[in-house]
Order: C-alpha cells, then structure tokens, then sequence
C-alpha cells in the first residue's frame, strides 16, 4: 500500500520493531531502530536519516509510520560514536563537538543499505529519507554512493553551503555532488523556512535542472522548518498530511 488510509479493514497490517545492532561504516556495530510489517512478501527498504535532535521518540514514529505503508525500515543511530543517555543530552554533546561527519554519516547509510538489501523480505529496491540536518544527510548519501533508488529531502538545512559554513565535519557543500546524484529526488520545503530559505531552495532546483536531475519540489506556504513535526509549534496539519502523501507516492513509484 502507498496511500493514506488505503488499507482494507479486514486486513493484517500489523508492525514489528526492534532496536538491534548491523556492521555501520567503518566496521562499526552501531544500532538502529528497525520497523517492518508483520507479513511476508518480499517488499522495498528505506534508510530513515534522523534529524539533529537525534535518534530521538519521533523518529522512531516516522519509522514505524513508512513501516505500515508496506516497507522494511531501519533507522541508525548516527549518534552512537559519541555516546549513550537521552537524545536530548546525546544530541547537545554532538552539537558541541562540532557535529557528526558527513564521512561518517555517508557510511553509515550505505551500510544501512546494505543492510536492508541483505534482509530476505527485500525486493532490491531502497530509498532513504530525512528531515531537517537528516535531509541533508539523506542527499548527501545518495550523491556520494550508488545504493539508493530514490532520495526524499524534507527542508534540509545546509544543502547549499557558503564557504563560511563549511568545517571538519562538513568540508563541501552537498550542492557540490549534485552532478553523482543518480537517484531521483523528492523534496518538501516551507516557504517561511530560513534555513533553508526559498531563495535557497532556488539554487538547489536551478542546479539540478542545469544537469538534467530527476527531480520533484513541493513548497508550502505558511509552513516553516519541521512543520511535520507535531510536538512542536512549527506543525502544519495540511501541510505535514500532503507532504506524506507525496512521501508514499514517490517511494510507491519509485521503489516498486
């Protein structure tokens, strides 16, 4: 299934989920929150890429959310390497030391892939997808890789990056890799978003459109940074619901 509320009532689809262990990048054992439906069949996997708040509670409910609409999901702990106690603390230790590496986070994801393809439920297909820093690093991955079939970015901050804004941890603007970038990509932004701004936003599309990417942004108004996110006041009911609807539509084609 890929639509909302497009299950059939007299039908199973329950979800299992389990925090377990998977050889990460670098030949790290790290964890991750897997979500998967309870029935057989073979079915798509997605690499769900946590946002800087970390590998918090929503995230492990985004999860089991793509997990219902019928695909094995994992979601890492991108984090690990900098600790263990509550996201809140592991999230604020991270920002303090400069941030997770994008080398790091790259393969991460692409073991993460692997993972998934490895699984006996798998199709072949994966996606990956992330919000906030997450949509930057789910971009990032599937431009520096080739083991995604398609890339949802949801208002990625430091998508396009001055040379002001680079670091250690983020030596080049993902922008800068739009030319590898193989999958074709999805994108949801808020107009009132400031970072990344509309005019942010612009150069990324006019970028990928100067090399020929397959791509599809969706922009809302009146929405700002996060508006999936409803514990926070940044929540846009209508917004957060279409953006969904392009969600499983666009793995619903894609990863088919």
């Amino acid at each position: 299934m890929t639509a909302w509320n497009s299950f059939s009532t007299d039908t199973n689809n329950g979800i299992t989920s389990e925090v377990i262990t998977y050889p990460a990048g670098h030949g790290d054992e790290i964890h991750a929150y897997v979500s998967q439906p309870a029935d057989g069949g073979t079915r798509p996997g997605i690499v769900a890429v946590h946002h800087m708040p970390g590998w918090d509670e929503f995230y492990r409910e985004f999860s089991d959310r793509l997990a219902r609409h019928g695909y094995t999901v994992i979601c890492p702990n991108l984090y690990e390497r900098f600790g263990h106690g509550s996201p809140d603390d592991i999230a604020a230790k991270v920002r303090t030391e400069g941030g997770v590496p994008d080398d790091s986070v790259v393969a991460d994801c692409a073991a993460a892939a692997d993972w998934l393809r490895a699984q006996p439920t798998s199709n072949g297909k994966v996606g990956i997808i992330g919000t906030c820093s997450g949509g930057r690093h789910a971009l990032l991955a599937a431009s520096r890789t080739d083991r995604f079939d398609a890339v949802a970015d949801l208002w990625g901050g430091g998508v396009v990056m001055s040379e002001q804004e680079l670091s250690p941890a983020r030596p080049v603007s993902p922008l800068d890799y739009t030319a590898d970038l193989m999958a074709p990509l999805l994108g949801l932004f808020g107009n009132d978003d400031q970072y990344p701004t509309a005019a942010l936003v612009d150069q990324h599309e006019a970028e990928l459109k100067r090399l020929g990417k397959d791509y599809e942004f969706h922009r809302y108004d009146g929405a700002t940074h996060g508006f999936f996110y409803y514990q926070t006041p940044m929540y846009r009911p209508e917004a957060a619901m279409d953006g969904w609807e392009k969600v499983f539509a666009f793995f619903g084609e894609r990863l088919a």
